[in-house]
């Protein structure tokens, strides 16, 4: 009999693969089962790292963050909870460790947090040889050293394995932190576009790298829309540009435009790395729309009508925002009712605006099942 032409014994193999994927995350009605999370990226996912890191220097060290939910600072840019607590809520996992909080090999084996707010994904070299200031000097290549400095610690070659294949990674969001230390160096777009080719390349490197040590879901959330931060609406008001403002969003137009085109390369490179480890599913998040929902629509979401207004601030103005009183400084506060807010200070999220991206994400992905979003308040 005649053996059947390679490019079909190849589609069978990864057809095979990709079912052995599935199956071994198939528990009963459906339900997809991770065991933990590991994580990566900066203060939209970071619980507690740049905490340990800045200390009291960090402004998410003082009230009033934290107090919807953990009633203290937590380590969290937010009033309460971020989108990756919600994430490991809805599938039932234990919240990742903050790796710098990490004693025990025992912390670990819960799923670790790498996340750094203010770190980039490119190194600091990148920046200084540019002339301009990091925020933290941690990319997302001193991350991806710390997951495997953690992966040395559980065990044989075998049981780390066994560990990375039955675990949900989250790679991101990360990047925005790069084009924002461009945009505090006064750096122009035509600049800002040249960095995404090595943003996007740290990316895919950071993936594979995770795909090497056997990573079968792998969950990369994609740009927010830039030109919608209070902080940047504030920063350029007056003096915007060409394009203007969005008519429907109110948000400045160029700076989204960046955003979005981060993101089409993003899934372009999320296509090859698909293409190239057909047996791992590699899951693009929409962090994009799912604000921009929330911005354009705040009232369908339970927001106020104005949702670019920052809930904890003194800078009065349109966005309540000033840089040289943000939240946590001396003499803001915050709003009565933040569940009311889409931004809690001038560049994150408030828990209830966290929520509902963390819902968006979660309902256009096949990683946690409807009961699952149920579990975290989801429509």
């Amino acid at each position: 009999m005649a053996l059947p032409p390679l490019s079909l014994l190849l589609m069978f193999l990864a057809l095979i693969c990709a079912g052995a994927v599935a199956d071994s995350f198939a528990v009963d009605g459906g339900q997809t089962r991770f065991a933990r999370i590991f994580s990566f990226g900066d203060s939209l996912t970071d619980t507690g790292n740049v905490l340990r890191i800045l200390g009291g220097r960090a402004t998410i060290s003082r009230p009033p963050y934290g107090e919807t939910f953990f009633g203290r600072p937590s380590g969290r840019a937010s009033d309460g909870r971020i989108m990756i607590d919600f994430i490991a809520e809805a599938l039932g996992v234990p919240q990742p460790t903050p790796y710098l909080a990490g004693k025990t090999t025992a912390d670990f084996r819960r799923g670790v947090n790498f996340a750094v707010g203010g770190g980039t994904a490119l190194d600091p070299a990148f920046f200084e040889g540019r002339g301009l200031k990091l925020f933290v000097p941690v990319s997302l290549r001193n991350q991806t050293s710390w997951f495997k400095n953690v992966l040395e610690r559980l065990g044989s070659v075998h049981e780390q394995r066994n560990m990375t294949a039955t675990s949900l990674f989250v790679v991101g969001e990360i990047g925005m932190n790069d084009y924002l230390i461009g945009l505090m160096g006064n750096r122009t777009l035509s600049e800002l576009k040249t960095f995404l080719p090595q943003i996007l390349g740290a990316i895919h490197s950071a993936v594979s790298d995770v795909i090497a040590a056997g990573a079968r879901t792998v969950l990369v959330p994609g740009a927010i829309p830039l030109g919608c931060e209070p902080e940047l609406l504030t920063l350029y008001q007056g003096r915007v540009g060409a394009g203007g403002y969005d008519p429907e969003s109110g948000c400045i137009t160029w700076l989204n435009d960046l955003g979005e085109l981060h993101n089409r390369e993003l899934r372009r490179v999320l296509g090859g790395l698909r293409r190239e480890h057909p047996g791992t599913a590699i899951v693009y998040a929409d962090l994009y729309r799912a604000v921009t929902d929330l911005v354009v629509s705040p009232s369908r979401y339970g927001f106020r009508d104005r949702p670019l207004v920052v809930c904890c601030g003194g800078g009065g103005g349109p966005y309540n925002f000033d840089t040289a009183a943000s939240c946590s400084a001396a003499g803001t506060t915050a709003c009565a009712d933040p569940s009311e807010h889409v931004f809690w200070d001038g560049v994150h999220f408030t828990e209830a605006a966290n929520r509902r991206v963390a819902c968006d994400v979660l309902e256009r992905s096949w990683v946690v099942t409807e009961a699952g979003r149920r579990r975290i308040g989801c429509d």
